[in-house]
């Protein structure tokens, strides 16, 4: 990949640094990062004291329990069994809490540092109800539906202006027929965030300008809605740079772009100056709850948590299931660009609403499944 000198230099310089270099509490509290663990840079804890409302100590402290808790997750799953409820991440306590609905697995649970929380339902009965509702037909006025462990319920979003309209009732009737579903409102439907071609960003194809997501070995991932196979791609300088390998969207919103010979993939997320650009280790999901920064071409670097996990979005092109709910901002152009927790990758942009001065939520399509679907492997550190 054509590069500046000042980019090339700063790679080279991060990969040489990396060659040197309401629930029941449980007894104990997760397993702290290792003493040698490396603290998070000046600019991560900057971006995360302005989106996240932290103090510098608050921050290094939550990124050390959040990758305990995404350690500890899928121990707590197995040992919970079939009575598994969810869990997630619970900033106030920094610690993982793990839905239950019975009391012979707590102790267990409890045992691996996890707190615990009695609940109705279990997880893969909400599943259930949510994959009845993705075989409806959603009207425009419903923006999505997810697994909501905290609330033991299947979450539908309506659009506030449009909840009262016929066809959105008729939805949520057979919504709640289908099991347990709690209904929210949105200030606004979900969007894509393609946009026209503004000189000086990553990638083009045709008239549409996104944003690169993750580099993988032979060329890099990002959203589908960006481009369909076969399509052209021109990098940030106009010149050809590759091709759309696979593309799906909707029912998914990801694709692989193949580059040409004169480009070249190296495991960074970039931070456009407000953080430094970022190394990519590799690609451990965080937990809801978890603190989570996104890059982009547009708006560049936000940062804030994830709401929500296996979400149905309602685009006006089509539903996209599967998706990851968060409250960091996006806008056009930031489309297919990396998700990232930590030096762990963790999908690439897709939509929502909103924006970035006056706030909104966005949803990312997962990485793994991108990597699993077409085959590739993560470019890593």
């Amino acid at each position: 990949m054509r590069r500046t000198s000042a980019l090339t230099a700063t790679v080279a310089a991060l990969l040489l640094t990396v060659g040197l270099g309401g629930a029941h509490a449980a007894p104990v509290g997760p397993a702290p990062a290792p003493a040698s663990a490396p603290s998070a840079s000046t600019g991560l804890l900057d971006a995360m004291r302005q989106d996240l409302g932290l103090t510098e100590r608050q921050v290094e402290d939550r990124l050390r329990a959040e990758r305990a808790a995404a350690r500890l997750e899928g121990e707590a799953r197995r040992a919970a069994g079939r009575s598994y409820g969810g869990a997630w991440f619970d900033p106030d306590t920094a610690r993982l809490v793990v839905a239950l609905t019975g009391r012979s697995e707590e102790a267990e649970v409890r045992g691996l540092g996890a707190d615990t929380r009695l609940v109705r339902h279990s997880a893969g009965t909400l599943d259930r109800v949510k994959a009845r509702l993705d075989a409806l037909a959603a009207p425009v006025g419903v923006a999505g539906w997810h697994v909501a462990p905290r609330v033991n319920s299947v979450v539908v979003t309506v659009v506030r202006a449009e909840r009262s309209t016929p066809a959105v009732r008729a939805f949520v009737e057979k919504a709640r027929a289908s099991g347990p579903v709690t209904v929210a409102e949105t200030a606004s439907a979900p969007r894509t965030y393609a946009a026209g071609t503004v000189g000086g960003d990553p990638y083009y194809t045709g008239n549409v300008r996104c944003s690169i997501g993750f580099s993988v070995h032979g060329g890099f991932v990002t959203a589908g809605h960006c481009g369909r196979a076969g399509a052209a791609v021109r990098g940030w300088d106009g010149s050809a740079m590759g091709t759309f390998h696979g593309s799906s969207f909707p029912g998914d919103d990801y694709a692989y772009v193949g580059i040409h010979s004169g480009w070249w993939t190296v495991p960074v997320v970039l931070g456009w100056g407000a953080v430094p650009d970022r190394l990519v280790r590799g690609s451990a999901e965080a937990p809801v709850g978890a603190s989570i920064c996104r890059s982009g071409s547009t708006t560049r670097w936000h940062c804030g948590t994830v709401l929500a996990k296996n979400e149905t979005v309602n685009y006006s092109q089509g539903a996209v299931h599967q998706m990851t709910k968060t409250s960091v901002c996006a806008e056009g152009g930031d489309s297919g660009g990396a998700f990232i927790s930590g030096d762990q990758a963790q999908g690439v942009t897709s939509g929502g609403w909103g924006n970035c001065s006056s706030g909104g939520e966005t949803w990312f399509q997962p990485v793994n499944e991108i990597l699993g679907r077409y085959g590739l492997t993560l470019h890593t550190a």
